[in-house]
């Protein structure tokens, strides 16, 4: 039976994951001067969501020695979190906000050089969460061997396509979906049936 920290643990991992396919059912495929106001007005509303979804890497990672191998992928896994929570952050700031309002109020030629910075602040935000994959994925092995692989796997190919699929409808929904099973493998490797020993 599935105890209540369990499935708090997959709740908290998940949520983020989860709306964030749900908004990109609803993103629009295309900004033009019709979708500006719902393109501007969605990614606002995603700014803080999208940074969470590095929860589902620093929360597994818990309890954790800051000390040796261990401290040191979990300092990489802290590391890379932050700098995709950063830089993912930027570009839905300047793709998504600042491109949509331009559009909006019909300043033209702005928009493409945007989605060109926009893109290059993702993709160096993606790398960070790939290299976070990789360093909560070795400390958990470290623990708890091969049942982190099967999640590790779900996150390194859902990290491949992020990095071009956003959460665009149809591969940013199925991309965000498949961070959700990641997260909730990851999770389900951590049980046990022994009590871990103490960290310091």
């Amino acid at each position: 039976m599935t105890s209540f920290p369990a499935l708090r643990t997959t709740a908290l991992v998940t949520v983020a994951p989860l709306v964030l396919a749900m908004a990109g059912a609803m993103h629009p495929a295309h900004l033009t001067a019709a979708t500006a106001g719902h393109w501007v007005a969605l990614h606002i509303a995603l700014l803080p969501v999208f940074p969470f979804l590095a929860l589902g890497l620093v929360l597994p990672l818990r309890p954790t020695r800051w000390r040796g191998v261990e401290g040191a992928l979990a300092l990489l896994a802290w590391a890379g979190s932050l700098c995709y929570a950063a830089y993912y952050a930027g570009l839905d700031a300047v793709a998504g906000i600042s491109a949509g309002a331009v559009v909006e109020h019909g300043v033209h030629g702005a928009a493409g050089r945007l989605f060109a910075t926009g893109d290059e602040l993702g993709r160096a935000g993606v790398y960070g969460l790939i290299v976070a994959v990789l360093a909560t994925s070795a400390l958990l092995w470290r623990r708890h061997g091969v049942r982190v692989l099967p999640g590790a796997a779900v996150l390194l190919a859902a990290c491949w396509s992020f990095l071009d699929s956003h959460i665009f409808w149809p591969r940013g929904v199925l991309t965000m979906l498949g961070f959700a099973l990641g997260f909730a493998l990851l999770t389900a490797a951590r049980r046990t049936d022994r009590p871990e020993p103490p960290h310091g």
